[in-house]
């Protein structure tokens, strides 16, 4: 499970055997955790909530939300890096 970056205490990061979801990443406090809350990248470029398992709180989430989006080009060539997969799919 390759780590992407951290932020205010939170980890982002991909599972290993999901390369056949749509683009998305995990955010978790602290260490990777199977409840960890999701975000669906767009083709827009943007990303939704798809899961809060983490529990994170709405201000939190604002902030996370601005951060993945800005890091989006970043997460999009991780993505196809990592999973050796140049034709990513998006949520919407």
């Amino acid at each position: 499970m390759p780590s992407l970056f951290s932020t205010f205490g939170y980890q982002i990061y991909f599972w290993s055997n999901e390369n056949n979801e749509p683009i998305h990443v995990h955010v978790s406090k602290g260490k990777p955790s199977q409840h960890a809350t999701k975000f669906w990248l767009t083709r827009n470029g943007g990303c939704v909530l798809a899961s809060n398992g983490s529990k994170i709180s709405s201000k939190d989430l604002n902030k996370l939300t601005d951060v993945i989006t800005a890091q989006y080009d970043y997460i999009c060539q991780s993505w196809s890096i990592y999973f050796d997969d140049q034709n990513i799919h998006f949520y919407m």
